[in-house]
C-alpha cells in the first residue's frame, strides 16, 4: 500500500489567473494590430500572462529542455525499431550533442537536462547527475508482469516532484518536456487506451523509426495484453503506472503535477508525455491548464490523449523522433507570442474608434 495520496494535488493545483487573463485580453484589444490578426499567438500571449500572473507578460528567459529516460521490458517483443535496452546510447548521443534535440537546443541556447529513471545500462557509463535518480534498471514486460513495484512507482513519481521543485526554485520559467526511451510508446499506448476506454488498435502507432507491419502487429498485441492487466487498476493512478507504465512515465507524471502546483508552464512533446499528462488529468482536473501541446506527431495515441484533455497542438510538422524535439520546435513560437504581447504599442487614445452608441448619438444630432 502506497503512503502517497495523489488526491492532494486536486486541492493544491489552481487554474491560471482568470482575472489576469482578462486584463491581458483587454490590453491586446488596445494594441495597434487588430485582435485576432496574429492567430494563435494572441491566445498564447494571454495564456502565458495568466500563467505568470503578469500583464504585460514577461519574456520567457530561462526555458529548459527536460528529458526523462528509461528502457521498457516490452521492447523485448520487437515492438520498436530499436533494440531492447538501447536507450542508454540515445542518452549518450543527446549529451554529446549528436541528436536532433541537441542541435536545436544549441541553436536556441536552451540547456538540456536528462534524468535517468530506468535505463538498462551500467550507471558508470553516464554522468552522475544523469543517473543519480535511477529507480531501477529497466522495467518489467507489461504484457505479463508489472513494470514496477508500487514502491518503485512511488519513488519515481516523487523524483518527478523533486525535479519540478528544483527547476522552479532555480528560476526556470518554461519547461520543454520529453522522453528518451525504447518501448515507451507501447507503454504510453496502454495508458491512453485504458484511460480513454478504447481498443489497442486505435492507439497503436509506428513509433519514431516507423516500424514495419509485422512489428506493428506485435506492438498492437502487446498493448492488447497489457490492457487486460491495466483495466482492473484504473481507479488507482499510481498503481496503474506501476502495472503498465514505467519509472520514466511515473516521474513524468509527478513532474507534470508538481509543475502545475508550482505554476510553472510546460510544453508537452509526443505520445509518451501526452499519456502521462492524461494520467495527471485523472489525478487533478485543473492541471492541463498549465500545459501546452507542442505538435501533432502523427501518433494516434497522442491524438487521442490530447483530444481527451482538450489540448490543441501548436504545430503539425510530422516530427516523430521524440526526445523533446517537437516541443522544442514550438518554443520560439511561445517566445514570439510573449514578445508581441509585451512589446506591441497600444493605439493612442485619440485614435481609438468611438463606441457605437456615441456614433449613433452624433448622427441623431
Amino acid at each position: 500500500m502506497s503512503s502517497l495520496n495523489l488526491d492532494d494535488f486536486t486541492d493544491l493545483i489552481e487554474r491560471p489567473d482568470g482575472g489576469v487573463r482578462r486584463d491581458a485580453e483587454a490590453r491586446r484589444e488596445r494594441q495597434i494590430v487588430p485582435p485576432g490578426s496574429l492567430g494563435r499567438l494572441d491566445d498564447l500571449g494571454e495564456w502565458l500572462a495568466a500563467a505568470q500572473g503578469a500583464v504585460p507578460v514577461r519574456p520567457v528567459e530561462q526555458p529548459r529542455v527536460l528529458l526523462f529516460a528509461g528502457d521498457h521490458g516490452i521492447a523485448e517483443l520487437g515492438v520498436s525499431a530499436r533494440a531492447a535496452g538501447s536507450a542508454g546510447q540515445l542518452v549518450r548521443d543527446v549529451l554529446e550533442g549528436g541528436r536532433p534535440v541537441s542541435v536545436l537546443a544549441r541553436q536556441l541556447g536552451v540547456p538540456v537536462r536528462v534524468v535517468d529513471l530506468g535505463l538498462d545500462c551500467d550507471p558508470e557509463s553516464l554522468p552522475e547527475d544523469v543517473v543519480r535518480h535511477r529507480v531501477r534498471r529497466g522495467s518489467g514486460r507489461i504484457d505479463i508482469e508489472d513494470a514496477l513495484t508500487l514502491e518503485e512507482a512511488e519513488a519515481a513519481f516523487l523524483v518527478g516532484v523533486r525535479i519540478a521543485d528544483e527547476e522552479a526554485d532555480s528560476g526556470t520559467d518554461l519547461v520543454v518536456l520529453g522522453d528518451v526511451s525504447v518501448g515507451g510508446t507501447t507503454a504510453a499506448g496502454v495508458l491512453v487506451a485504458a484511460l480513454c476506454g478504447t481498443d489497442a488498435s486505435v492507439v497503436t502507432g509506428r513509433g519514431g523509426l516507423a516500424i514495419d507491419d509485422l512489428a506493428w502487429m506485435r506492438k498492437c498485441a502487446a498493448i492488447r495484453d497489457a490492457l487486460r492487466r491495466a483495466r482492473p487498476v484504473l481507479g488507482d493512478q499510481l498503481q496503474l503506472l506501476a502495472t503498465v507504465g514505467g519509472a520514466d512515465l511515473a516521474a513524468i507524471t509527478g513532474f507534470l503535477l508538481q509543475s502545475a502546483v508550482r505554476k510553472m508552464p510546460v510544453i508537452l512533446d509526443g505520445v509518451v508525455v501526452a499519456a502521462c499528462a492524461l494520467v495527471g488529468q485523472r489525478v487533478a482536473f485543473r492541471a492541463p491548464d498549465w500545459w501546452l501541446a507542442a505538435h501533432d506527431s502523427g501518433e494516434p495515441g497522442q491524438a487521442k490523449a490530447l483530444d481527451r484533455m482538450a489540448l490543441d497542438p501548436l504545430l503539425t510538422q510530422g516530427v516523430k523522433v521524440g526526445e523533446g524535439m517537437g516541443a522544442l520546435l514550438a518554443l520560439p513560437m511561445v517566445q514570439a507570442a510573449a514578445s508581441l504581447a509585451a512589446e506591441l504599442p497600444e493605439t493612442p487614445e485619440e485614435k481609438l474608434p468611438e463606441p457605437l452608441d456615441a456614433e449613433l448619438e452624433k448622427s441623431e444630432n
